[in-house]
């Protein structure tokens, strides 16, 4: 009876070791799928967001080739000095006329 107690005791500290050490491990394993799970996500969300700003910022390139076009053009380039840093044509005068507050 005495062996036999000894056998009980130690096949149920083997199976209490055995039972804990998968609950550490099916833990361990859950804990880093989660994380990994987590990150993936993390990554597909900057992927979008990433891409959103690429597309953001080939609107502005075709702006800005746009733009470059434009001042190639002498007539364009003459017009767009005049208006924006007040150069004149010889003989000519520039008034600048102040904006009417749209608040009013």
């Amino acid at each position: 009876m005495a062996k036999q107690k000894k056998h009980i005791k130690r096949t149920t500290k083997r199976i209490f070791t055995f039972g804990l050490t998968s609950i550490v491990l099916i833990l361990l394993v859950g804990f880093t799928i989660t994380n990994v799970i987590l990150e993936i996500a993390n990554k597909y969300q900057e992927k979008k967001n990433l891409e959103d700003k690429l597309i953001a910022l080939q609107d502005k390139e075709k702006e800005l080739e746009n733009d470059v076009n434009k001042l190639k053009d002498p007539d364009y380039l003459a017009r767009y000095a005049r208006e924006k840093y007040f150069y004149s044509k010889d003989g000519e005068i520039i008034i600048r006329i102040p904006e009417e507050d749209s608040n009013n």
